[in-house]
């Protein structure tokens, strides 16, 4: 075995190569032989990254479905996050009233809730 020590300036490059040499010892460990004493026909070899990028592309796939949930999660608490709630309650609105011009000031036909068209009646059912 052959040791070398190295100075790295990035610590992203430095975890993986702790994991590649960690890697190394699992398979040493399971096959008893490094990859350059493997004699294996290049037909097992491509077979081996075959199934390692088909297990890649499964691995891909769920990830995108876990950040596409929080994604969906994020943006309805996004559209929560000004609401206020204090007890469960069921709201009803007041009858409507059709609008006249000495009412809600607008001159139109719209059904208003309350004295003006900005005021809106509830009422609360407990």
């Amino acid at each position: 075995m052959t040791k070398q020590e190295i100075e790295f300036r990035d610590p992203v490059v430095q975890s993986v190569v702790n994991k590649f040499v960690d890697r190394s010892d699992v398979g040493f460990a399971k096959y008893g032989k490094t990859m350059r004493d493997d004699k294996s026909d290049i037909f097992v070899w491509l077979n081996h990254l075959q199934e390692e990028l088909m297990d890649a592309t499964l691995y891909l796939q769920r990830l995108k479905e876990e950040i596409t949930t929080l994604r969906e999660e994020k943006a309805l608490l996004k559209k929560l996050k000004d609401i206020d709630v204090v007890d469960a309650f069921e709201v009803k609105a007041k009858k409507k009233k059709k609008c006249s011009k000495k009412k809600c000031g607008r001159g139109c036909n719209y059904l208003c809730y309350g004295k003006f068209g900005n005021d809106y009646s509830i009422e609360i059912d407990d």
